[in-house]
């Protein structure tokens, strides 16, 4: 169910008025992304090790609610399963996934709504979402699942992992959706420049113009906000794909109006307290993957959780702010190996 119509009480004045207001040209001018993209930007080899745009495997797809799931499916063992976030899909693990086949069966779907897979009509809200990830592992019939995941796909894969505890094994994440980096208590508490951009947003109509109309989780948020390096050509038409049309960047819209702040929405909240609850209670092992200056999980979030959080590892893989699995693949890659050899 596409929502585009903005609200009568929302006039275009008004949305012209936020979207003019600085917010996001006072995000994208933030000391912390300025320097991330200053370091390294439009290195596509570092370490000598090539960032390929290429995504060299084929889908599979499996019917799920419906509607139809598209994943990686490769090599073979114990199943390493990596779920993406917003606006992403299997694509943003291309060059990680072959880290683990050799002795694993990497599995990467793309969430419903994005990438190739289905788009139902749906409101695409966590809950849902949540339930068409349920019908694929189950649909699959994964065990001794180990998580990879990231943004979205943390709160997913979290969430997974605390309601069935006898399928997941161990888990890696990065730039997750957990406390105490999320809830939020307000807008205000997000800082002046997130907190002014979540606002426009979830505001009527000014976030249907900025995303189902300019598309901006693609355009502006990947390639300006999260990666430090600038995304070739390939790897930007790989990540426009999904998204052609203003219904089609629907589930992009829904996903930042998701994000608990103040309390709102009531079920992405409690579900992402309750992931807190479980990630420092949980005793399987546990490897995060951090940067500087982060955007999800700064200093301070991944000092609280090496703190916290019982049988963790961390590995810090440079600058960087969102998507680490754009700038630094195989240092991740690599350290994902090591650690599964370990466990």
């Amino acid at each position: 169910m596409l929502k585009t119509k903005t609200q009568k009480s929302q006039s275009g004045l008004s949305r012209r008025s936020l979207l003019k207001s600085g917010a996001v040209a006072a995000v994208l001018a933030t000391p912390g992304v300025a320097a991330a993209q200053t370091v390294g930007a439009n290195e596509t080899s570092p370490y000598g090790l090539a960032i390929s745009g290429d995504f060299p495997f084929s889908k599979k797809t499996i019917s799920v609610e419906g509607s139809d799931i598209a994943y990686v499916d490769e090599g073979e063992g114990q199943p390493v399963l990596f779920l993406h976030g917003n606006p992403t899909s299997s694509y943003l693990w291309r060059n990680i996934i072959p880290y683990v086949t050799g002795g694993y069966r990497a599995i990467a779907p793309d969430l419903i709504g994005m990438g190739d897979s289905g788009k139902p009509d749906i409101s695409y809200t966590f809950e849902e979402h949540a339930r068409y990830l349920d019908g694929f592992v189950k649909a699959l019939g994964l065990k001794d699942i180990i998580l990879v995941i990231h943004d979205w796909g943390s709160a997913l894969g979290m969430r997974y992992a605390r309601l069935n505890t006898d399928k997941v094994t161990a888990m890696a994440f990065m730039e997750a959706i957990v406390p105490p980096g999320l809830p939020a208590p307000s807008y205000e508490a997000m800082g002046p420049q997130i907190g002014e951009l979540f606002k426009a947003l979830r505001t009527p109509g000014v976030g249907e113009e900025m995303v189902l109309q300019g598309n901006f989780f693609v355009e502006k948020l990947l390639p300006e906000m999260g990666v430090m390096r600038g995304l070739t050509e390939v790897e930007m038409a790989a990540y426009r794909a999904p998204y052609p049309t203003p219904e089609s960047r629907l589930p992009t819209l829904q996903w930042p109006r998701e994000v608990p702040i103040a309390g709102l929405p009531e079920h992405a909240t409690a579900e992402v307290i309750r992931n807190g609850e479980w990630l420092l209670s949980s005793e399987i092992p546990k490897l995060l993957f951090y940067a500087e200056p982060g955007a999800l999980m700064p200093k301070r979030v991944v000092d609280y959780l090496t703190a916290k959080v019982k049988n963790l590892e961390t590995r810090f893989v440079g600058a960087g702010t969102h998507f680490l699995q754009e700038d630094h693949p195989h240092l991740i890659g690599q350290g994902l190996a090591d650690w599964l050899r370990r466990i």
